[in-house]
């Protein structure tokens, strides 16, 4: 690999030749100018935004262009490799000659072994996917993690080029949108580019990524937090004292009687939906709430000591619990004592506890055989919940059609990718196969 990624040589060609000195500039510019000028910053400027790391890359990027830009005097690769390929290596000159007549293209990872290969699907063309030999990146990269990079043919292996820029879910659109704005394609027409489309449109790439990536790096998106009934997630912990006198017993039967409390045990319930399945109202967050036997869990209450206990996630839901609590128990509780709670108050208790709690850690193999069994319980009843990424139908039936079909792929690739980046958790080993299979998609976890 290093071997054949020294380009030192040709740096210094191109840098002793006036004429290709520039044209690597105004390429490398094409790739930068459009963003730096749209968010008013120079180039120290996106360095201190996103990190001297990613200068090295988006150079990369306009520099694997160059190589494959042919003017009227030739190309910069021919030339070299005339001139001076007597001095470079075999692998370095068939490298160079790959890389001048390879596109970026947008590929989706799987297959990963760590340190060794990856699997790479091109998501722009009907090419058949490769498995390419690769150490670095290859340790990094997730199931379903997709990548801008170009796959060069290295003999009797593929690798992949230096200048490789990940793309998140918002990238990915806003790179589709300017392909079908530089070929003048409709939003209809298939996105599919021939290798001399995606030659032309490698700043499209890098353009796509840079103004993603400023964007969040100017404007941290804060995670929204909603509930399914798509009221923003404030915990509420309402604390119902006992009257004098009266038992948990007394309690316990009152609320027994509510339809909507299900019992687990003889202290605790769970506040279920009126409707199996109720939800899918939230928006473009991450929605908080769980389900149990396909009904949403809006709720729980819990006997303990001398008081109920009921904890909610929104103030609508609080209030809803008390005219529940009050109506069924009537004279047997005092007025409810509330606590609020945000999302980073419960993250930070979260943390403090753990602190505290490190000597009684439960032991990694029994979490993870825990995680397991929660997940599996989990994912099981979300197969006939309503997902709002499947505009509101549950996996089993959005599979019933094509269009449905395809949707349920992504978001089994979502869940699968999102999993993996758990990286050292009982979540990271999560096996989804069984669900993939499930739902009659097995042939298409590839």
């Amino acid at each position: 690999m290093a071997e054949r990624n020294d380009i030192s040589d040709l740096l210094a060609f191109i840098g002793r030749e006036g004429d290709w000195r520039e044209r690597l500039q105004e390429v490398v510019a094409e790739h930068l100018i459009p963003a730096l000028e749209a968010f008013e910053i120079d180039h120290d400027g996106l360095i201190d935004l996103l990190g001297e790391q990613w200068s090295g890359v988006l150079w990369g990027c306009g520099f694997e262009d160059f190589l494959s830009c042919r003017y009227e005097d030739g190309n910069i690769v021919d030339l070299y490799l005339k001139r001076r390929g007597w001095k470079e290596t075999a692998l370095n000159r068939d490298y160079f000659a790959a890389l001048r007549d390879t596109p970026v293209s947008l590929y989706e990872v799987s297959d990963v072994q760590p340190g060794a290969s990856m699997l790479l699907r091109d998501l722009l063309t009907d090419a058949e996917p490769v498995t390419v030999r690769e150490k670095s990146a290859s340790r990094t990269l997730k199931q379903w993690d997709r990548i801008a990079v170009r796959v060069v043919a290295q003999r009797d292996h593929h690798v992949i080029s230096g200048a490789l820029l990940p793309f998140g879910a918002e990238m990915v659109e806003f790179l589709f949108e300017g392909l079908r704005d530089a070929l003048k394609l409709k939003k209809r027409d298939t996105l599919r580019l021939s290798r001399d489309q995606l030659l032309g449109c490698a700043p499209v790439f890098t353009a796509a990524w840079l103004f993603t990536e400023i964007d969040r790096a100017l404007a941290p998106a804060e995670i929204q937090f909603t509930n399914s009934d798509g009221d923003d997630v404030l915990f509420h912990d309402l604390r119902f004292p006992l009257a004098s006198g009266v038992t948990q017993k007394a309690v316990a039967e009152r609320l027994d009687r509510v339809k909507v409390f299900e019992p687990e045990g003889s202290k605790f319930w769970n506040w279920l939906a009126l409707r199996k399945g109720k939800g899918g109202k939230a928006g473009g967050g991450l929605m908080l709430d769980t389900q149990m036997e396909g009904a949403t869990v809006l709720g729980t209450l819990e006997l303990k000591g001398k008081a109920l206990l009921v904890n909610v996630n929104s103030a609508t839901r609080a209030a809803m619990v008390e005219v529940l609590v009050t109506e069924a128990c009537g004279g047997l509780l005092n007025r409810p004592l509330t606590t609020i709670r945000t999302v980073e108050q419960m993250r930070g208790e979260s943390r403090d506890g753990e602190a505290r709690h490190s000597d009684d850690e439960i032991p990694p193999e029994i979490a993870r055989e825990l995680m397991q069994e929660h997940l599996d319980r989990h994912y099981l009843e979300t197969l006939d919940a309503p997902v709002p990424a499947l505009g509101g139908k549950s996996p089993r039936a959005a599979v019933r059609t094509a269009a449905g079909r395809k949707k349920v792929v992504e978001w089994l690739k979502y869940l699968e990718n999102g999993s993996a980046r758990h990286a050292g958790g009982p979540i990271a080993e999560y096996d989804f196969g069984w669900m993939w299979e499930e739902l009659g998609l097995k042939e298409l976890r590839k």
